[in-house]
Parts: C-alpha cells; structure tokens; sequence
C-alpha cells in the first residue's frame, strides 16, 4: 500500500515518518508490517495479508497544530492513494459518525457552516485525484482544516453540554480534580501551600523497584514522608501503581534472577499485601496495576498478564477490603501493539479482565500528550471524546489517571514536529487554553471520576520539564489559575468554599 504525500501543492522532498503505524478493524494496529518508508514523495507500506487496512501518522495542519491522525481503512491495490485525501476522508467520516453519536445537529447551527465547506472541499478535491493530483491535495488539505475546526467545536459542544449538566445535578464531587504528589518536594512548604490552595484530591507515588532494593527490605521513607503531610486532612488519597512491569520500577534483584512466573506473582503478592496494611487507613483509591496491556519486562504470555491482574487486585483486596482498586491502562490507542508481541490492545484488555470475573472497581487511564513517546503523541479533542466513549460499554467507573501537556517546545522528545502541537508551537498560554479543553471533555463524560494532573511543579524529581502546573520556583502559571477556576466551579456548585 502506497501514499502519495503532498505538501504545500507539491510532491514532498523531506517527510518524518514519526510515530507512524498501520492499523485494521476497530483502530487495532497491525503487527505484520514488514517495512514503512518514504521516497521521492511516496509512503511505502509493506505487510502481510490483504485485509483493508489504515495509516496513522503525525501530520500537521496549518491554524489546528500537529496531531497523529489516521486515514479510513483502505483496500490494497496498486497505485498508490493521496494521503492528504485519505486524511480528510477520515475527519468527515468520523465528523458524521460521532454527530450521530451524541445527537448534535440543531445545536451546531452557529457552526455548521464549517462542516458544509469542508464537505464541499472535500467532494471537489474527489473530482481531481485522476486528472489533477496536485489540487486533489490542495483542496483536501482546506477540507481537513476545515474539518478539523469544526470537530473541535462539535466536541467542545458536547462536553459543555454534558459539563453542565453533571454540575446542575451535582454529578461531580469535590475530589474529582487532583495531582501526583512529588515525594522530594514534600517537605517545602511553599511546595505544599500550592498543592492544598488548589487540590483534595493527591496520589502518592509507589516504585517497588526503590522500595525492595534488596530483597526481604523495605524502604518506605518517601510514602511516609507523604503520609506525614497528607494524612488526616480532609482529603481523598490513591497511591500507586503498585504493580508496573517496567523496567526502574521492578526490584533488580528479582528482573535479573530471571525467576519463573509463580515466583514473581508470589514476590508481587507479597510487596502489595504489606504495602497496603501499612497505608490501607490512609488511602482511599489504590491504583494496583498499571499498563499491565502494555509493559511488560517479564515476558508474560497473554494469560499471565490477566493472572497477574487478578493477583494484584486480589492481595490488594485481601489487606484492604474498603478501599476502591483500580486498574491503569496506558497508552490508550494501543499504538505500541505494532511492535511488541507480548501486549494487548487496550480495549481487549479491559474486556479480557472484566470478563475473566476479576474483582476490581474502576479502570484507570493515562493521557499525557506532546512527547515523542509511545502513547503520547498529540491527538486533537475530537479523537481524546472518541476513545472515552469506547469505554462507556465496560460499565466502569473511568478515573484520569494521568494528564499533562507542556508549556514549551525543545529538542529530542519536546520536538513538536515529533510529538505534535496544538495551534503553534506550545508556551504557557497554550497550555493553559489546551488543559481547559481537555478537562472539559474528560468531566463532561458521566462515566470520568476523577482527574490526576501528572507533576505540579516543573522541579523535584519531575522527569519532564515544562509540564508543570507551577515553574521550578513555585510560581503559579496560567494552567495553574485555569485549574483553579474549575475548582471554583465545582466548589460552588457544591455549596462549598476552599
């Protein structure tokens, strides 16, 4: 299968293939991709099997940003496709699909022109892709921005609506907003005056691979030290992931003792047990798993990775029975399927252990946007609303996990042509204005409990600067007073004051 790949009205000489994967039915990506490369202005993908397939690739369109978008899926044949025309194909396809979805027709007069010229580009550009090539693309190019513009708007309005409907019935509690507490920040007071003006909701982080250094010996300086501030306030408190098969937050002893798999369960049963009979009076929401769809050092086959799933829930359970046990899936379209065999796609995963009968009370999910890492590619509203509404038929409680996005564009990861962008290239403003759409979406889905912002401030251990709600001197930024005003909102639709 090939693209052609046109930029500004011509033949593109230079095209970063940056996170780019093919995927088949329901957005799964595919494995068997034997290559994916470009020349002279050509996408060349090859794989095996015949089956309709699509390409989702960083793409940037002027006045939207830079965002990973997908093409419809397309039957193999032997020219090669204009990929700027698959791209808009796929925005009005997903444009129509989702008004069906949440009943926005009438309500989307004030910008419904948007969608009609977007149409009529698109149907136009159609009428060249054989005899004019060139203007196909131009003309797809307008339509997608046009459709661009108008998704986002179109999922503005739903989640505005929705947001404000969950306020008029008291539908969102005092926790639902809150952060990742950073443990070597703890002790500075200006650090945590910032985080109670603004929060009552803090999840302390847990690295069994800092805690068990040496087996049989447990260090829990950094948790205490949290506990010590945070306990006994009025607070909601999660700690976790208890469990996350990565490498750095495995103990070294047992990843190179290469132990069979009833021996880790065993060690991970026994950590997560003594864990939370420590804390279990302490904490509210445990997080006892994470991205167990997507890493996985071990090794483990499909039914230990459900197997190690159930464990933890269950030694979890088995010391603290009050508490709600969530299981965090990262990477929540599934990208890092194409390329490592020992995973599951994200919604097979939730509905593998929801169907295994495990006994756990919500599913945890992380969206942090705009680093050239697996996961976190840059993906417009419009796609963020869709995902979540994959997960209404799971019947779950859903809690954020994990949300950030930076407030500046650098090298290496930060490179917003790699990990994307929104409107321009990011600063604090746009940060600011992307968090107050992002919450929106997110609080105006019924099924979305709470919402962790990822670090608050851009010093300590925070492994990635500029994300921050507050600068490495403390200093509130604009996304900081744009969380606030959302705390505002809910406290006063509560009848309550901070």
């Amino acid at each position: 299968m090939r693209f052609l790949v046109y930029q500004n009205g011509r033949l593109a000489d230079q095209f970063v293939l940056s996170a780019a994967y093919m995927f088949g039915m329901d957005m799964v990506p595919l494995r068997y991709v034997e290559s994916m490369t470009f020349k002279n202005g050509v996408i060349d993908c090859r794989r095996k099997g015949d089956d309709a397939a699509g390409l989702a690739l960083m793409w940037p369109v002027p006045g939207c940003g830079t965002f990973l978008l997908p093409t419809t899926r397309l039957p193999e044949r032997e020219e090669p496709y204009i990929l700027n025309v698959e791209l808009a194909r796929a925005r009005l396809m997903q444009v129509t699909l989702k008004r069906e979805d949440w009943a926005l027709f009438e309500e989307t007069d004030k910008f419904a022109d948007l969608a009609h010229e977007a149409q009529n580009l698109f149907i136009n550009s159609l009428q060249y892709i054989v005899t004019d090539p060139v203007r196909a693309s131009q003309l797809a190019d307008e339509a997608l921005q046009k459709g661009l513009q108008f998704s986002e708007k179109l999922s503005g309005r739903y989640s505005e609506q929705f947001l404000s409907f969950r306020l008029k019935n008291k539908g969102i509690s005092r926790h639902s907003l809150g952060c990742a507490v950073d443990p070597t920040l703890i002790k500075d007071e200006n650090y945590r005056k910032s985080m109670l003006d603004m929060f009552s909701f803090f999840t302390v982080p847990v690295n069994w691979g800092k805690i068990e250094v040496d087996k049989g010996k447990y260090d829990y300086s950094s948790i205490d030290a949290c506990m010590d501030h945070l306990a006994g306030k009025r607070l909601a408190l999660s700690c976790g992931p208890l469990l996350s098969f990565e490498p750095g937050l495995v103990p070294a002893w047992l990843l190179e003792s290469r132990a069979e798999f009833e021996k880790v369960r065993e060690e991970a049963y026994e950590f997560i047990h003594k864990l939370v009979t420590r804390y279990g009076k302490y904490v509210h929401y445990w997080r006892v798993i994470s991205g167990m769809n997507a890493r996985n050092c071990f090794g483990f086959s499909y039914e230990q990775m459900i197997e190690m799933t159930r464990t933890a829930c269950l030694a979890a359970k088995a010391a603290d029975s009050k508490s709600r046990r969530i299981v965090e899936i990262v990477a929540p379209w599934g990208e890092y399927y194409a390329t490592d065999k020992l995973t599951m796609p994200p919604l097979v995963y939730a509905d593998v252990v929801i169907q295994s009968g495990i006994s756990f009370d919500a599913f945890g999910l992380q969206l942090e946007f705009g680093r050239d890492r697996v996961g976190m590619h840059l993906r417009d509203m419009m796609q963020i609303a869709s995902r979540l509404d994959c997960f209404m038929p799971v019947n779950k409680p859903l809690h954020i996990t994990a949300a950030a996005a930076p407030d500046r564009c650098s090298a290496g990861q930060e490179d917003y042509c790699r990990a994307g962008q929104w409107k321009e290239p990011w600063s604090a403003v746009l940060q600011a204005e992307w968090i107050e759409h992002l919450y929106k979406t997110l609080l105006g889905r019924p099924l979305v409990s709470t919402i962790t912002y990822s670090q608050l401030a851009d010093s300590g251990s925070c492994g990635w600067i500029g994300s921050g709600l507050v600068d490495d001197k403390l200093s509130p930024k604009k996304a900081y007073l744009t969380m606030g005003k959302f705390q505002k909102t809910i406290l006063k639709m509560l009848g309550e004051t901070k």
